[in-house]
């Protein structure tokens, strides 16, 4: 449920809250107080594309706010999107800056998407745009489906996947088609690049340590005089290395040795020092043995790193790339070795998928058309609530394998009669803008115990309409007050008399500026709001207390459906 709006620096409003309450809220005020303005504030927390004319003028910036209560449902649903409300409550926020804007939900920055995405869970909103969406088929269909959405989804989703598999394979036959004799060329060529990779017998990995390898050969010489270095400074034939030191100290040690026996350990360190030293200068012997054997090697491992790298060049950036290349090289020889056979293969795989697709979209047909009747006959029941007294209703199905799409081959059509005598012809050309709104509100009022949407809001409701087919319209939303939270913009007495909370819109004008403010009225204040509606231009006693009657009217009516509903 939509707890509270707060808006500011927005067209003409300063600074505006409401708080606004279960059942049916109505907003009036006179033309030009701002109503749409309340309302576009709305659609912007909710993600509406966002203008910088909307900014008050003299302000950096605009800012919407909106708080929502949560059931159980919808906090589940929340959990989609990565949300933890905060202490039951889901806060919308956006901030409107000249060429950008920021959205936040419960502190929390989104994408505009996701605000997007989000505020269809809890709040529908029903302008004249969305009276005339009704009249194009693919919202027909899309009413039809939603209607029947439970008997139907998961043979929707299954037939989706069959369409795109139908696609694919078509694209797949298309391509063979193309291709004719040139296959021949195509499959030479890839013979010739698989040829190129099994000769290099490849392995993964290789190519790093023939780099490492192609290094230590490559700077050969500059080891081999630092080892030659090394091994001068432990050894050499003068006399002055370090082992030769080394032997002489221990000599000299062993006869001081030999005259006390304290110096045993320091004698045992100069013999241990002796023999590390001497292995070091075995172990430099051998690896320099070893490199001798290995400089012939280098041409080698050049060679090879050549071949790696040139293939990398052709077929991928690292070994794993080229074999799996060569992988896909064998799969497509295949392919084009046996390509008559793949081509008839593919051609009944087609056929196959083709007549799997149909089977599906023949039963969902079958469905969609006995789930339009019933969708007739509660339809036909909700207009003559709405005052279309002699009203037929029809929802046209039609089964067409040329209109072959992800959601079937069905064409949905509303068709109405409004009088009696007169033929059944499509919505698009009968409905005025006043009948739409009822048609609207009709659909709305089937979809009440289907739509889990929280927040229904009306605009334009009442466009076209007057009389008695006005208070039917207020009866109406009263039904949809059981099940949901509901906001109306109005200019009807009738529809403002079945308030269960009546906010006023109205304008200022202070100093040079002009502000546009809500509040909520007291019951006295709405009967005076709901004589304005009447049309009158003094508020006589008389006027008044037909509002009055009005609202106790209203009441009765509100509570004999409660009772309906109990």
């Amino acid at each position: 449920m939509l707890e509270s709006i707060r808006v500011k620096n927005v067209a003409l409003i300063d600074e505006a809250e409401a708080e606004f309450h279960k059942g049916l809220n109505i907003l009036t005020g006179e033309t030009g107080a701002g109503k749409s303005i309340l309302l576009g504030s709305v659609q912007l927390a909710l993600g509406a594309k966002a203008d910088k004319g909307l900014i008050r003028r003299g302000e950096e910036s605009a800012f919407v706010e909106l708080v929502f209560s949560l059931d159980e449902e919808q906090k589940e649903a929340l959990s989609e999107f990565d949300i933890s409300p905060d202490e039951e409550l889901l806060i919308l926020q956006r901030k409107i800056y000249p060429g950008k804007s920021i959205c936040k939900m419960n502190g929390e920055t989104v994408t505009l998407k996701t605000m997007q995405n989000v505020a269809e869970l809890f709040i529908d909103i029903h302008g004249q745009r969305e009276h005339q969406s009704v009249l194009k088929a693919a919202k027909q269909e899309e009413i039809l489906d939603d209607y029947c959405k439970n008997k139907i989804s998961d043979l929707l989703e299954e037939l989706e996947k069959t369409y795109r598999s139908y696609r694919e394979e078509e694209a797949l036959l298309k391509e063979a088609e193309k291709m004719d004799g040139s296959h021949i060329k195509e499959l030479e060529l890839s013979r010739y690049e698989l040829d190129e990779i099994e000769k290099a017998d490849l392995k993964e990995g290789e190519d790093e340590i023939l780099e490492g390898r192609y290094e230590r050969l490559s700077n050969a010489k500059k080891i081999q005089e630092a080892i030659g270095g090394v091994e001068s400074i432990l050894q050499n034939e003068n006399g002055s290395g370090i082992l030769n030191g080394i032997s002489l100290a221990i000599r000299q040690l062993k006869e001081a040795g030999n005259l006390d026996e304290a110096l045993q350990d320091e004698m045992q360190q100069l013999s241990d020092a002796e023999t590390i030293l001497q292995e070091c200068s075995r172990s430099l012997d051998r690896y320099l043995d070893g490199f001798s054997m290995e400089e012939e090697d280098l041409g080698a491992v050049e060679e090879r790193l050549n071949l790696i790298n040139r293939l990398k060049d052709r077929f991928g950036r690292e070994i794993a790339d080229i074999l799996e290349y060569g992988r896909k090289l064998s799969e497509k020889i295949n392919k084009l070795e046996n390509f008559e056979h793949y081509n008839e293969e593919l051609k009944e795989k087609h056929e196959k998928t083709k007549a799997a697709y149909f089977k599906l979209a023949a039963k969902l047909h079958e469905i969609r058309s006995s789930e339009g009747e019933k969708l007739k006959e509660e339809m036909e029941k909700a207009l003559k609530d709405l005052n279309f007294e002699q009203c037929a209703f029809l929802v046209k199905t039609e089964y067409d394998e040329g209109m072959m799409s992800k959601k079937g081959c069905t064409r949905v059509v509303f068709q109405i009669s409004l009088n009696p005598g007169e033929p059944l012809k499509d919505l698009s050309a009968v409905a005025s803008g006043g009948e739409l709104s009822r048609i609207m509100l009709a659909l709305k009022s089937i979809f009440a115990d289907k739509d889990h949407t929280g927040t229904l809001v009306f605009d334009e409701i009442d466009a076209g309409i007057s009389g008695r087919t006005a208070w039917k319209v207020s009866e109406k939303l009263a039904v949809l007050r059981e099940r949901h939270q509901v906001l109306c913009i109005t200019h009807l007495p009738q529809i403002a008399a079945m308030a269960d909370a009546h906010f006023c819109i109205e304008k200022t004008v202070e100093g040079e500026k002009t502000k546009t403010c809500i509040r909520l009225l007291e019951k006295s204040e709405s009967i005076r709001e709901i004589g304005r509606l009447l049309g009158t231009d003094q508020l006589t006693d008389a006027v008044l207390k037909n509002a009055s009657e009005m609202k106790d009217l209203a009441e009765q009516t509100k509570q004999s459906q409660s009772k309906i509903e109990l």
